[in-house]
Formats: structure tokens, C-alpha cells, sequence
């Protein structure tokens, strides 16, 4: 039998009759614990409710045998497993950076301008990156580095505002006082995240996807040492065939995304699976795991992560990859520039909405708004909203026709409104109300979006983010009757490379389509 204590002859075994830690009794040929892992085994509560085992796999020798999820019990509750790095070192470096507002007022503006600068710089670095090991003095180089940056950029802007060297002295000594703030409050920060984690108050659900030696020693590094942060629940691979040597398996790639919603997994480590690179990255890419945090093992010696901060679990080298889909600190910066943006819009397109409402009531008459049923983030429906071009005749029409170019019932305003895509222009209260973004894969109907994605596997890939007012798909010509794969991939490209950057681009070239008339 394996030394992982997962497998079990005979009827499927409760969890409460296993043993929390994944370890059995002696002489069952399973690995022991030392006293003090096993009072600390015994602190772990029994969950209130059996978790469903995996199902009964043969192995090679012949016998039926069942995987039990283990260490399935937890200090930690629901609220504490979502917590991220951000939402600790943040707000402490915000706190640091504003402390010298608490002696003077004086250099306020100054202040507040260094505090902004040295918070982006930071996430531009990844030091807001969630992290397996965690010391401070492996932060030091990176964060030293670019607190001298940001102070260098702050003293030549107070400098060439500011003549008096009396003021510019003041000023720095603030920038130097938040600066060692800083890096007291992220020591400080650290310890309490490494004391919650060995206590286990805070820690996320891990599967493994791999089943060989990298994957069992990290399983093994996880269960034994809680500082990582995550609770090892099992491994994933192509097969579910429980092998001597191998890892707890508790399930396979094809049922990931049940086991995932199953042990509420908030990490998805790969290691070494059994299964081409592509046919992973697709696997990956799903929706279904648009929440779980990503890492790998790099195949390849010497390689680092983002931003020059080499991680590791035990002595294996980790990296996060980069999202897979917006959340955290990225996210919150997308949904604030779509809130100024749509905002800013609204109250300088008003004219313009006004006109075209009252064009559209003159061709059509009443019923200026025309309401759709369209896919969001994660699937999920919404009605967005628009300038009514057309009637059509019933809504199975609606729903299904896929292009009116070319339809005599389009009149003469409603095709310009169409060509100039100011019919769009009431989406911007879908942008408000966080139906929309601005910069995004574009909406689609139910029908298309199931149609679609049964024929094009990357499609559905699309709905990790919100939908968009305007897509990087059409403004690079893919509108209309255009090949589906192609508007799926660069939609795709966009969710997995998107910076504020990229879609201030996106809407450069946006309004150069409006005013080129390059709509449908």
C-alpha cells in the first residue's frame, strides 16, 4: 500500500472514520507523525459534513480502491480562505506612507502624490503578489530598490517646483521617515501572516495537478508544513489509477472542475502532469477556474518569477502565473477607470444620446430603447440596452438571426447609428451598473454563445471577464460575418494580457473606427 494513506480497500470510507491528518495507525505500512503532529492533527475539527469521496478506481493490481479526500478539516472559515496578500501589505503600506500627514500638513500635496507613486510601483513590481515563502529579508533588495525610486522621482519633482532647499530638506525627511515605515510595517505584517498560517487561521485549499515525485513531495511538503499557507486536498491527472508511490488522486482533468467547486479549491498547482502542455493551457483557461490562483514548477533550472522575486515551497522552485482572468488589485483598478470613464461620458455625450434619441423616435416611433438578453462574466445573463435600429418580427428572430446587414427595415438613421456605433452608446449605463466593462470580449446572445461554444472550444474562455462596450476583436476588423475562432482569440489574448495601457490603446483605436464609419 502507498505511504499517502489515501486509499482504502473495500466500501467507500466516510471521512470521519479517516484520520484528519492523512496518517493511519501503526503497523498499516502509512507514515507516522511525531507527537506534536499529531496533537496538532487532533486540533483540526472534523468537518460538519462528510465530503464525497472520489469514485472507486482500480489500480494495477486488480483491486477496487477508493480515494478519500484528505486533511479535509480546518480552522480556517470561508471569509479567511478568500484573503490575499493585497489585502494585508496594502493598506499597511498606504497607512505608512500617509503617517508623516501626522506631523505636518505642509507637504500634503507632496505626500499624497509619493504615497500613490510608490503603491504602483510596487504592484508594477509584484510585491503584491501572493507568495509561498515569505521573509522579509528576501523582500528587502526589491522593496529598497524601489522606495530609493520613487524618493529619487519625488525630490526632483519637489525640486523643480519648489526653489526654497528649506522646503525640499522637510519634505524628504517625511519620504524617508514613510519609507522606514514601510518596511518596519511589512516585518510586522509578515510575522502575523506566518503566526496565522502555522495556526492554520488562514489557508487555502490546494489541489495538485500531477501525480509523480514533484507532485507527491509537495503534497508531503504542504501537509507537513503549514507556513505555505495551503491545505493539500489531492492530486488531479489524466488517469485516476492509484498506484503504489502515488500521491492521494481524487479524481482526473476531465472531472477538475467538479473536485474544484467540491473542496472550494483556491489553488491549482501544476506539477508534473501526465498530459500535453496545450491541452492544459485549454484545460486552465475554463471559466470554472477563473477564481483559483494559478501556480507552477518550472521545468526548466533558473527560472524566476515576476519581477525578480524568486518563491519556493520546501526547496521546489514555485511560480504564480499571471492571472488567468481580472481580479484583485487588477480588477479593482479596471472597475474604477470604467466608473470614471462611463461617468465622464455620459455627461459629455449627453447631447449626442439626446439627438439620437430623438432620431430614433422620428424613424420608429415609440420605444426608443431596445432590451436583449445577452452572456456576461461567468455566464451569467443580463439585458443590455440600445438605440432600436430595427423591429423584428418576433423574438425568436431576435434571438437567433445573427446579422441584419443589408435588411431593408434598417432605415436610413438607424443605419448610420449602426455604421458610427452610436446605437451603443446607452451601454454606457450597463458600464454604471457593472453589466459591462468598457475595454471586453463583446456580448453575445444565449443561442450564439451555446452554439459557439460547442464549436470552437476557446470560446467560452471569453466569459472569465466582463463583457465590453468595445473589444481588441473588433477593433482589429473581426466584426460582422468574421471567422468565431478568431474574435475567440483575441478576445482570450486580451483577458491574459490586459493592462490599463492596452485598453486605453483599445479605445484610441475605438474612436478612429467612429469617426472612420467602420461599424456593421
Amino acid at each position: 500500500m502507498s505511504s499517502w494513506g489515501a486509499v482504502h480497500h473495500g466500501p467507500a470510507a466516510d471521512l470521519s472514520d479517516s484520520d484528519p491528518a492523512g496518517r493511519l495507525a501503526p503497523g498499516s505500512g502509512t507514515e507516522v507523525g511525531t507527537a506534536d503532529e499529531a496533537d496538532e492533527a487532533r486540533s483540526i475539527p472534523r468537518p460538519r459534513t462528510p465530503i464525497e469521496p472520489a469514485a472507486p478506481v482500480r489500480t494495477r493490481s486488480g483491486l477496487d480502491t477508493t480515494a478519500v479526500l484528505p486533511y479535509a478539516g480546518s480552522v480556517a472559515s470561508g471569509r479567511t480562505r478568500r484573503l490575499r496578500a493585497w489585502m494585508v501589505t496594502a493598506p499597511v503600506d498606504l497607512a505608512a506612507l500617509l503617517a508623516p500627514l501626522m506631523l505636518s500638513d505642509r507637504y500634503w500635496r507632496g505626500t499624497l502624490f509619493a504615497a500613490g507613486l510608490t503603491v504602483a510601483i510596487f504592484a508594477t513590481g509584484g510585491l503584491y503578489r501572493g507568495r509561498r515563502h515569505m521573509s522579509i529579508l528576501d523582500e528587502l533588495p526589491n522593496l529598497g530598490g524601489r522606495l530609493l525610486a520613487t524618493a529619487a522621482i519625488v525630490a526632483i519633482i519637489a525640486a523643480m517646483r519648489h526653489g526654497s532647499v528649506e522646503y525640499v530638506a522637510g519634505f524628504m525627511r517625511g519620504v524617508a521617515l514613510s519609507a522606514g515605515l514601510v518596511i518596519l510595517g511589512r516585518a510586522i505584517t509578515r510575522s502575523m501572516v506566518l503566526l496565522a498560517r502555522r495556526r492554520r487561521w488562514v489557508e487555502h485549499n490546494a489541489i495538485i495537478i500531477g501525480s509523480g515525485p514533484i507532485a507527491a513531495e509537495l503534497a508531503r511538503l504542504l501537509r507537513r508544513y503549514p507556513q505555505y499557507g495551503l491545505r493539500f486536498v489531492g492530486c488531479v491527472d489524466v488517469d485516476d489509477e492509484q498506484a503504489p508511490g502515488r500521491p492521494p488522486l481524487i479524481g482526473t482533468l476531465d472531472n477538475l472542475e467538479q473536485r474544484v467547486a467540491m473542496v472550494e479549491c483556491d489553488v491549482l498547482i501544476v506539477a508534473d502532469p501526465h498530459c500535453l502542455e496545450p491541452r492544459l493551457m485549454e484545460i486552465l483557461a475554463h471559466p470554472a477556474y477563473a477564481r483559483c490562483d494559478l501556480w507552477t514548477v518550472p521545468r526548466l533550472w533558473g527560472s524566476r518569477s515576476p519581477g525578480g522575486l524568486p518563491d519556493h515551497i520546501g526547496a521546489i522552485p514555485v511560480v504564480q502565473i499571471r492571472h488567468t482572468t481580472l481580479s484583485g488589485p487588477r480588477w479593482m483598478a479596471k472597475r474604477a477607470s470604467d466608473i470614471v470613464l462611463a461617468s465622464i461620458a455620459l455627461v459629455l455625450l449627453s447631447p449626442v444620446i439626446a439627438i439620437c434619441a430623438l432620431l430614433t423616435l422620428c424613424e420608429g416611433g415609440r420605444g426608443i430603447f431596445f432590451r436583449q438578453q445577452r452572456i456576461g462574466r461567468y455566464g451569467e445573463p443580463f439585458d443590455v440596452i440600445k438605440f432600436r435600429t430595427m423591429r423584428p418580427r418576433d423574438d425568436h428572430e431576435s434571438q437567433t438571426r445573427w446579422s441584419i446587414a443589408g435588411d431593408l427595415r434598417v432605415g436610413p438613421i438607424g443605419r448610420f447609428m449602426r455604421r458610427t456605433s452610436l446605437d451603443e452608446l446607452p451601454q454606457l449605463w450597463n458600464i454604471l451598473r457593472g453589466d459591462m466593462t468598457v475595454v471586453g470580449p463583446r456580448p453575445e446572445r444565449p443561442y450564439f454563445v451555446e452554439k459557439f461554444s460547442a464549436e470552437h472550444p476557446d470560446y467560452a474562455m471569453r466569459h472569465r471577464v466582463p463583457v465590453g462596450l468595445t473589444g481588441l476583436a473588433q477593433v482589429s476588423g473581426l466584426r460582422g460575418d468574421t471567422p468565431i475562432s478568431d474574435r475567440a482569440r483575441f478576445d482570450n489574448y486580451y483577458i491574459e494580457n490586459w493592462s490599463l495601457w492596452l485598453d486605453t490603446k483599445v479605445l484610441l483605436r475605438t474612436v478612429a473606427e467612429v469617426f472612420r464609419g467602420g461599424g456593421r
